[in-house]
C-alpha cells in the first residue's frame, strides 16, 4: 500500500520497535496530525477474549472527560414526560411512531445517537435491520434504552461513547480531536481503557490487553504500553 508524503514524514518520527506511555503517544499523534482539518484520535485495543462467546463479550459506554470535540446528532423516541425531557435536553429531533415510520419508510439515519423508554423498545425493535448494521441501534447497556431519557440526551452530546468487540476481537473508539492537545486526549483515553479493564469478563483466560494503538485518522499508528494500564 502507497502512503502520502505526509504519511511517510509522519511515521518517520516515530520508533515501531517501542511501547510508548499514553502522553508520550498522544503526543506524536498530535505531532503527526497534518491534514487540513482537525483529525479524530482513535484508540485501538486489541483483547484476549473470544467474541464468538457470549460470556466473553465486552461492550459498555463512558462519558469522556473532555468529549470527542463531535457535534453529536441526538434524537430521542418516546412519549409525554420523556418526550418533554429529551426536547428540554437538547435531543436534535423527539418522536415516537411517526419517527419509526421516518426511519422505516424513509430510511431516515442521518443522526448519530438513537435513544428511547423501555416501553418504545417493542416498535423500536422493528428498526433492527436498517438501524443493527449501522451501530444505531439502542441498548439497555450502552444506557440509550433508560426511562431517564433526558440523561441520555444529556451524556450523548457531552461525548459519551460506546465500545464493543469486533470480530477480530478489537474495539475501536474515538477519545478526541487533534487539537485537544496530548493532556486532555491522555486523560480521555485513560478513561476508556479504564471502563475496559473493569468490563474484563470472569471468562477471560490469560493476557486480557493484547495490544494497544493510537492514530490520527491520516496518520500511523503509535504503539502503546498495554502493561500500564493494569491487566
Amino acid at each position: 500500500m502507497k502512503h502520502g508524503k505526509h504519511y511517510v514524514d509522519s511515521a518517520k518520527l516515530l520508533d515501531r520497535t517501542k511501547l510508548y506511555d499514553t502522553e508520550e503517544a498522544m503526543d506524536l499523534c498530535c505531532k503527526t496530525a497534518k491534514a487540513k482539518f482537525d483529525e479524530t484520535v482513535e484508540l485501538h485495543v486489541r483483547l484476549g477474549v473470544d467474541s464468538r462467546h457470549a460470556d466473553q463479550q465486552v461492550r459498555g459506554a463512558i462519558v469522556l472527560p473532555h468529549g470527542t470535540g463531535k457535534n453529536v446528532r441526538v434524537i430521542a423516541i418516546c412519549k409525554g414526560d420523556a418526550a418533554k425531557a429529551a426536547e428540554a435536553a437538547g435531543a436534535m429531533m423527539v418522536g415516537d411512531s411517526d419517527l419509526i415510520a421516518k426511519i422505516q419508510n424513509e430510511g431516515f439515519i442521518d443522526f448519530d445517537v438513537l435513544v428511547t423508554t423501555p416501553d418504545m423498545m417493542g416498535q423500536v425493535g422493528r428498526l433492527g435491520k436498517i438501524l443493527g448494521p449501522r451501530g444505531l441501534m439502542p441498548n439497555p447497556k450502552a444506557g440509550t434504552v433508560t426511562p431517564d431519557i433526558g440523561r441520555a440526551v444529556t451524556e450523548a452530546k457531552a461525548g459519551k461513547i460506546e465500545y464493543r468487540l469486533d470480530k477480530q476481537n478489537i474495539i475501536h473508539v474515538p477519545v478526541g480531536k487533534a487539537s485537544f492537545g496530548p493532556e486532555k486526549l491522555s486523560e480521555n483515553m485513560k478513561a476508556v481503557m479504564g471502563a475496559i479493564v473493569k468490563a474484563k469478563p470472569a471468562a477471560a483466560k490469560g493476557q486480557y490487553i493484547k495490544s494497544v494503538t493510537v492514530a490520527t485518522t491520516m496518520g500511523p499508528g503509535v504503539k502503546v504500553n498495554g502493561n500500564k494500564f493494569g491487566a
